[in-house]
């Protein structure tokens, strides 16, 4: 008697997918990504060291830009292996284990990130709209409690679907879509019950991404109406410069992730190529982009780092 076996096998790897059709000229592609990685490394860790050096920016608007500068200096950190790695040609494949842990820290980031922002919104709103309350509202202890509700909320509420991926079945093609691991790109190749994953992860966007970017467009709605209410064009003009920053951020933030999402969801005729670009570009440009914008646009950022540099020069 034959005994058929059941396709049904929990692998142990996945295949990493670069840019298919374009494998001779990874060491070429390798170049730009390779200088990407490095500016968003170097240019939060820049950053970072010019709020924890310098004494006058140890007050609250910075501190969440540090918690923002953290947030994609580990993004950048959390995927640069495989991307990389592909692209020279040192890995192929990664373990299910490896690709859970990749996938849980993608997701939380970008949740940290959403509420970073969505907490960067509120104290442009304190700042502008109830500036004496400013520092006694913005204590250093209530900022602590701050940060901790924030790695909570983006990390715990995550961790159910993505413990579940741990004991589906993956009887499809086992290649991902991406040079790294995304949440709904192993539910594509599970044969599982997914219905929990999607349904929760469809709560999770809604109640996360969705709810901060509508949060964040109700407070500058507030922020807009008590500027336009200040009687001097120069004290109105000096108040929308200080959410320039913060509104740029919001949009390198949230053009990707929307954008990658439409090409999910309409864009499945398009070229794989597309889909493992707008991959990346969600990946990295926020973190690529945010150091930049917050260089150029932000003062005492911009005289610290050029101080800094004059220094190494000299």
């Amino acid at each position: 008697m034959i005994v058929s076996v059941s396709p049904r096998t929990n692998s142990s790897s996945f295949l990493l997918t670069g840019f298919s059709g374009l494998e001779q000229q990874y060491p070429w592609i390798s170049i730009p990504f390779s200088s990407i990685y490095a500016m968003v490394l170097l240019g939060n860790c820049m950053v970072l060291h010019v709020i924890w050096t310098e004494p006058s920016l140890h007050q609250p608007v910075f501190y969440f830009l540090a918690m923002l500068a953290l947030t994609d200096l580990c993004m950048g950190l959390s995927t640069v292996h495989t991307v990389l790695g592909i692209l020279w040609g040192f890995i192929r494949e990664i373990s299910l284990d490896s690709c859970i842990v990749q996938s849980y820290f993608i997701h939380g980031l970008s949740f940290t990130e959403s509420s970073v922002l969505l907490t960067m919104a509120f104290d442009r709103y304190i700042a502008i709209c109830n500036p004496l309350r400013y520092s006694s509202f913005l204590t250093n202890s209530r900022i602590i409690k701050i940060g901790l509700t924030i790695l909570g909320r983006s990390f715990f509420f995550i961790t159910p679907p993505i413990i579940r991926l741990r004991f589906f079945h993956y009887c499809r093609s086992h290649s991902l879509s991406h040079s790294f691991c995304l949440h709904q790109d192993l539910l594509r190749l599970a044969c599982s019950d997914i219905q929990f994953n999607s349904y929760y992860a469809l709560m999770l966007v809604i109640c996360t991404l969705l709810l901060d970017a509508v949060l964040i467009l109700f407070s500058y709605v507030l922020i807009l109406k008590s500027v336009l209410a200040i009687a001097s064009q120069e004290e109105r003009h000096k108040s929308f410069q200080t959410c320039i920053s913060h509104i740029c951020a919001v949009l390198v933030f949230y053009i990707p992730i929307i954008s990658l999402t439409m090409v999910h969801r309409f864009g499945k005729h398009l070229s794989p190529i597309v889909h493992v670009l707008m991959g990346n570009i969600y990946i990295l440009f926020p973190p690529l982009m945010n150091p930049i914008i917050y260089s150029v646009k932000t003062q005492q950022i911009r005289s610290r780092m050029l101080k800094l540099f004059s220094l190494k020069i000299y």
